[in-house]
């Protein structure tokens, strides 16, 4: 048994939201209050130990709501293609290019053409770069990608090489690929590397985690596929998995979920499954979103609808009857708005077969029409958001959307709305870092303080304390485990972080300098800063 004392303790909890004691035992609290109420429900224990706080703030672990844990995890070890220009991008690929064998694979990840005066490159650039191997860059929105001439001769992708459904081959004035993959299409050459193998993977979770739990995270709730799945049961049945991990389902496997019975909530203390994921559109960098209205100096594009309300609504159907939980990529307004429509025959559907009423939700609602706000919290689906994409996007959504901004990221109208909120990252999209996503969240400001002061678009700000439920109780509800995680009190998980500075008494815009001096999952201490430890 374990007693930590002499702290201020925040429990999330609204008649108790803060204490100066806990007392935990077989990795649950039992008890929070004061030193004597920790002291008393810790009698007659053997083996107790007392940790002094020394007037330091805990708060309940942070959970990253949605991150892409084998992108990312794989990405610690790629180019870092994030770059202020594209010549920098292709200095690093050249450098790595050197160091690898002739014919091996060169993997890159995070470029932004948007961030780049000469926008996208193409395969001749790479070609320049690593003239001796095959090249594949993945764009910072995971929606488009860049090879180079060997990588497309690979994959065996030419000038007659047909467009995939919900994807395009970039082409030059000749009708000759340029080597600028966007959605579907990527797969033509994902699809042609080399997978890691089970173990492989496991070990960069392995290490991930550990910068996960660094950063203060102790859940995340995962949208990578099977292989990512299957290194995380590798990890789990070894006793190495120490994230709280909800796992999602791909689509095209929810038959057979269903078939075997598998159900959203299924699983391990650590490893559970999650809901089934969906892709309604694509992005707003490449501009594949689907959007109402034409992109701003797109022309009459409108970005790409992959999935129609009735198409939702099939989905639904097979998942709510299998007892699973649906989550749904959408970005544009278009996309938002034919999501809600089919949640809403799937509604339905669950009062008229009396099937339980799930907690459905929709990824990234990054725009969406006035008219269509409040329709979350009418059909109870949850806001799965990650306030980092606002500040990170706001040029571009300036850009592409124009005055349709005002309504973007808008989760204080969300939240007014009633809407359950949850927070999360999309890493390797954005860094996992939740604490540029608290700053973000509360300020609407990057980091360098821009755009101005009051932050963009600030009427959509939210204030600290909500923001943390973002990252606590909202994945906690999300996952249906609002009963024993996302607080800190009697019953629940003790999952943790001890932070030096309590970020309510600091101002807004340093709130992207914290960092935990340790992190606690399951009453065990699984990550102490050096001089913590």
């Amino acid at each position: 048994m374990l007693i930590l004392f002499n702290g201020r303790i925040f429990t999330n909890q609204a008649g108790k939201p803060e204490v100066s004691a806990l007392a935990i035992d077989h990795g649950q609290v039992i008890a929070a209050g004061d030193l004597a109420e920790a002291e008393a429900a810790g009698q007659g224990c053997t083996g107790l130990e007392r940790f002094d706080l020394r007037g330091r703030t805990v708060w309940p672990g942070l959970t990253d709501s949605h991150i892409h844990l084998q992108y990312y995890s794989l990405s610690l070890a790629q180019v870092d293609c994030e770059t202020s220009t594209r010549a920098e991008c292709l200095r690093r690929l050249a450098e790595r290019a050197r160091s690898t064998a002739p014919g091996r694979w060169v993997r890159g990840y995070g470029f932004n053409q948007n961030n780049w005066p000469e926008g996208y490159g193409s395969r001749h650039d790479l070609d320049a770069a690593a003239p001796h191997n095959p090249v594949f860059l993945i764009s910072k929105s995971v929606h488009a990608g860049w090879a180079n001439s060997e990588a497309l001769r690979l994959a065996g992708i030419d000038a007659s090489t047909p467009d995939p459904e919900n994807g395009r081959i970039v082409r030059d004035a000749s009708g000759n690929p340029t080597g600028i993959l966007l959605e579907a299409a990527m797969q033509l050459v994902e699809g042609i590397i080399p997978s890691p193998g089970v173990e492989e993977l496991a070990a960069a979770i392995r290490e991930a985690q550990r910068i996960l739990w660094s950063l203060g995270i102790t859940g995340v709730h995962d949208y990578d596929r099977a292989l990512c799945f299957s290194a995380l049961q590798w990890l789990d049945a070894s006793g190495e998995l120490r994230l709280r991990v909800l796992k999602s389902i791909p689509l095209e496997q929810l038959p057979q979920a269903v078939s075997l019975g598998l159900r959203s909530g299924f699983g391990s203390r650590f490893l559970r499954v999650g809901p089934v994921k969906l892709f309604a559109d694509g992005a707003l960098g490449p501009q594949t979103a689907a959007m109402l209205q034409p992109y701003e100096g797109e022309g009459s594009g409108t970005g790409l609808l992959f999935l129609d309300r009735e198409q939702i609504f099939e989905h639904g159907q097979l998942a709510a009857s299998g007892g699973i939980n649906m989550a749904v990529h959408a970005i544009g307004d278009r996309a938002n708005h034919e999501v809600l429509q089919g949640y809403a025959q799937l509604r339905n559907f669950e009062r008229r077969h009396g099937l339980p009423h799930l907690r459905h939700r929709i990824e990234h609602v990054q725009c969406i029409h006035p008219d269509d706000l409040h329709r979350l919290a009418e059909l109870d689906v949850i806001a799965s958001v990650q306030p980092i994409h606002a500040t990170s996007d706001m040029l571009m959504a300036d850009r592409f959307w124009g005055a349709r901004s005002a309504g973007a990221y808008a989760y204080r109208s969300l939240l007014q709305a009633g809407t359950h909120l949850t927070f999360g990252s999309d890493a390797p999209v954005e860094s996992p870092n939740p604490w540029l996503g608290l700053h973000a969240a509360v300020t609407r400001r990057r980091p360098d303080g821009s755009p101005a002061p009051e932050g963009w678009y600030p009427a959509q700000r939210l204030r600290l304390e909500e923001a943390v439920q973002g990252y606590t109780t909202g994945p906690a509800y999300a996952a249906g485990l609002e009963a024993r995680q996302g607080r800190l009190a009697p019953g629940f998980d003790a999952d943790l972080i001890v932070l030096d500075q309590n970020p309510f008494d600091l101002p807004p815009q340093g709130l992207h300098t914290l960092r935990p001096a340790a992190t606690m999952i399951a009453g065990e201490w699984v990550w102490q800063r050096e001089e913590t430890a």
